[in-house]
């Protein structure tokens, strides 16, 4: 049985999402196994459900991509529960111009207004860019829990986000006049307040994922090894750690005076935590590039497996667990740890072929057609 503090999403209802013309759909507390062939939709439905706790795309495409050809919006309505409180979400996404959301038939005027409502961890194919991809795959996986455990850190990063665009702006046509000067020196002083939030937050929350991923690692791989990370940035003589985490904001302040030069020069800005990096060590190692695909493999689905336990030890309750397809990449130790792993609360399960061993499903949908039906 789910906890009654457990948030989950009881009714799902589309139209023109994706694929969907219409739908009209109830998901089970636990867990909801979704069969399909390719392309048949099962992923929309799970993109659908995450649009719900972070209304955007987990597959990061535009709002846009998400109505269906042809239709000028999309209408998302969901029905989330929460112990024994009920709370309604409609979202109208539009092809073009800005969204209309409510919650409990009052406008969301802002996105991180949501955050709360609804947790969701997401395993997917491409998990393995977490570790292969570039920084930027792993700075969005430390900024999505972050924004999960504490709405400030999204609204630093929204911050961070607008300082960054006018400052880039700012620098690209040059410093013309004293009113420019000091313009820029305004910037710098927002750029640090925003960007030593989001730096503060990583470092503390790399160092309490650490112990997680290193025990994932070893339960899906089944034997240990050396592993270990550190959190890079240009604008730090060395790497950074929690212990440096009350000396951010002086170290950027640093490194923009340093750096203020080469930023006009090139007319963008180079010092701030939109540059960083965690590399992750594996066996004394750059797991990036010279860890085996099979190494990489797991160390993605710890990764994962990580931020879920992380997420549901400190908020006491375990986010919506979104499985798309993940089986498929998995062999038979490394799905059955993930089995293993499978929490209490509500769970989407998509696959193209059998349900995996040990998967129990509450619900068994097939998708085909734009059309979904219980089995």
């Amino acid at each position: 049985m789910v906890a009654g503090d457990v948030a989950y999403v009881e009714q799902v209802q589309l139209r023109d999402f994706r694929c969907f013309a219409s739908l009209d759909l109830s998901l089970a507390p636990g867990v909801t196994v979704i069969v399909g062939a390719n392309g048949a939709g099962k992923t929309s439905l799970l993109e659908a459900v995450g649009w719900i706790a972070r209304a955007r795309s987990f597959r990061g495409v535009t709002d846009s991509a998400l109505v269906a050809r042809g239709s000028e919006q999309a209408i998302l309505r969901a029905d989330v529960v929460h112990g024994e409180r009920r709370q309604l979400l409609e979202a109208e996404i539009r092809a073009t111009g800005r969204n209309r959301v409510l919650l409990n038939r009052h406008p969301i005027v802002r996105t991180r207004d949501l955050y709360g409502l609804l947790r969701v961890t997401m395993f997917a194919p491409d998990d393995l860019q977490l570790v292969k991809g570039g920084p930027a795959e792993r700075r969005e996986y430390l900024d999505d829990l972050l924004g999960m455990l504490a709405p400030r850190y999204d609204a630093a990063r929204s911050d961070f986000d607008r300082v960054l665009r006018q400052r880039n702006a700012l620098l690209k046509g040059g410093l013309r006049d004293p009113d420019d000067d000091s313009t820029l020196v305004v910037f710098d002083e927002q750029l640090v307040r925003a960007g030593a939030e989001i730096v503060r937050g990583r470092l503390r929350l790399l160092a309490r994922l650490h112990p997680l991923i290193v025990e994932m690692y070893e339960e899906v791989s089944g034997s240990s090894a050396p592993l270990d990370g550190t959190y890079q940035a240009e604008w730090a003589e060395a790497p950074l750690h929690e212990g440096d985490a009350d000396a951010v904001d002086n170290l950027l302040r640093q490194a923009l005076v340093a750096r203020r030069k080469q930023e006009l020069d090139r007319g963008i800005t180079l010092v701030g935590p939109h540059r960083d990096d965690w590399r992750i060590v594996l066996n004394d190692l750059d797991a990036r590039a010279q860890a085996s695909q099979g190494e990489q493999r797991t160390l993605a689905l710890a990764l994962r497996l990580a931020g879920h336990e992380l997420i549901t030890d400190l908020s006491g309750a375990a986010p919506v667990l979104l499985l798309d397809d993940v089986f498929s990449e998995l062999d038979a130790p490394r799905a059955s740890a993930l089995i293993r792993r499978l929490p209490g609360g509500q769970t989407l399960v998509t696959t193209a072929s059998a349900i995996p061993e040990g998967v129990e499903p509450q619900r068994f949908l097939r998708v085909a057609g734009g059309t979904v039906e219980a089995e």
